[in-house]
C-alpha cells in the first residue's frame, strides 16, 4: 500500500500528474506490456460522415478518468458490497496508435498492431476511439487470438446499426464496422443494442444482419424486455467483444459526439447489461468510440465514458472465476 494510502506517499489528487487512463502506469515499449488490461488510444476520425472531432476522444477520456483515481486502492460499491479495481488488477496505458492523416489503411494498420501486441501480452485490450471505424482493425487483430482461444460474439451498444457493406467505394468508414466484423469466420454472432430511429443503414442492411445471425434491439425494446431477459438472448459461456458507441446514450447526458440520436440509453440501462455480461461469459476485448469532446463544454460525455469503462473493467475482474 506504500505510496497509495491517504496517510503515506503522495495524495495524488485527480488534477495532479500526467493524465494516463485511470492515472495508471504508462508503458511506451509495446514489447514490455505486463498487465491484466492495456489501454490503447485510437485517435482516428477520418471515417465519420458528419461532425469530426473524435480524434480528441482518447485524450479527453483519459483526462476524465482521473476523476475516479483518488490514489486509494480499489473502489467500494455499497450496493454490491464489493471492492472493485483493487491493486490486484493491473492496468497500464500504452499510449496511442500512430495516425497518418488522410491515410485510413495505414492508420488502421497501426491500431491493429497495437491491439495485437496487447493480445500477445495476454492482456485485455481496451481501445478508446476515435470514430467507430477503429473497430475494424480491432476485430482484425483478433484473428490469431481466436484461432487459439475460440471465436468471439460481438456485443454492440450503439444508436446506429453500422452494417453498411459499401457506399461510393467506402468500406472502412464508421458506418461499416459491424458488416466487416460479421464477415470474419471467428465472429460467431452479434447482439446489437440501442439501435433506433433514422439510421445510416438501409432496410436491406437490417435484413442482411439478421440473416447472418444478428439480434437487433432498440432502446425501447431493451427496456421493455428488462436487463435479465436481454442477457438471456445472448449466448452464455462464450467470449465477448464489446464495442460501445457513446451515441448509444441519450444526448441529454452525452452530447459530445458526432452523430447524436435522441431516445438513447441512460447510465444504468447500459451499466446493468455490462455487469450481467461480466458474469455470463468472458470479455475478450472492449472499445469505446465516438467521444468528440468539443461538442460538450460540460465534459459530461467523457466523464460518462470513463465511468462506464472503469466500472466495466471492475466487473470483469471481480466476476472472473
Amino acid at each position: 500500500m506504500s505510496g497509495h494510502g491517504y496517510e503515506s506517499g503522495r495524495l495524488n489528487l485527480p488534477f495532479v500528474g500526467i493524465a494516463t487512463f485511470g492515472k495508471r502506469e504508462y508503458v511506451s515499449d509495446w514489447e514490455k506490456i505486463s498487465a491484466d488490461v492495456a489501454v490503447l488510444g485510437a485517435p482516428f476520425d477520418f471515417g465519420c460522415q458528419f461532425r469530426s472531432g473524435a480524434r480528441f476522444g482518447p485524450r479527453s477520456v483519459r483526462e476524465a478518468s482521473t476523476l475516479f483515481s483518488f490514489g486509494h486502492a480499489g473502489a467500494y460499491d455499497h450496493e454490491d458490497d464489493a471492492t472493485y479495481l483493487g491493486e490486484e488488477v493491473r492496468i497500464v496505458d500504452i499510449g496511442d496508435a500512430d495516425i497518418i492523416h488522410t491515410k485510413t489503411e495505414e492508420s488502421h494498420a497501426n491500431i491493429e498492431y497495437g491491439v495485437k501486441k496487447i493480445l500477445d501480452a495476454g492482456a485485455l485490450p481496451l481501445v478508446i476511439g476515435g470514430d467507430h471505424s477503429v473497430n475494424i482493425p480491432c476485430i482484425n487483430a483478433f484473428e490469431e487470438d481466436c484461432a487459439k482461444n475460440g471465436p468471439i460474439h460481438v456485443i454492440q451498444i450503439d444508436a446506429h446499426l453500422d452494417f453498411v457493406d459499401e457506399r461510393h467505394g467506402v468500406t472502412a468508414g464508421h458506418g461499416n464496422p459491424m458488416r466487416r466484423a460479421i464477415e470474419k469466420d471467428y465472429v460467431s454472432g452479434m447482439t446489437q443494442l440501442g439501435i433506433r430511429n433514422v439510421s445510416s443503414t438501409a432496410k436491406e442492411g437490417y435484413a442482411d444482419a439478421r440473416a447472418r445471425g444478428s439480434d437487433i434491439l432498440s432502446v425501447r425494446q431493451v427496456r421493455k424486455l428488462g436487463t435479465d431477459a436481454v442477457l438471456e438472448r445472448i449466448p452464455a459461456g462464450v467470449r465477448y467483444y464489446v464495442t460501445i458507441d457513446i451515441d448509444a446514450f441519450c444526448p441529454s447526458i452525452a452530447p459530445g459526439t458526432g452523430t447524436p440520436s435522441h431516445g438513447g440509453f441512460l447510465y444504468y440501462d447500459v451499466l446493468e447489461i455490462l455487469q450481467g455480461l461480466s458474469k455470463r461469459g468472458d470479455v475478450a476485448g472492449i472499445d469505446l468510440v465516438e467521444v468528440a469532446p468539443d461538442y460538450d463544454p460540460s465534459q459530461s460525455t467523457q466523464i460518462l465514458a470513463a465511468q462506464v469503462l472503469l466500472n466495466f473493467i471492475g466487473f470483469i475482474f471481480h466476476n472472473k472465476t
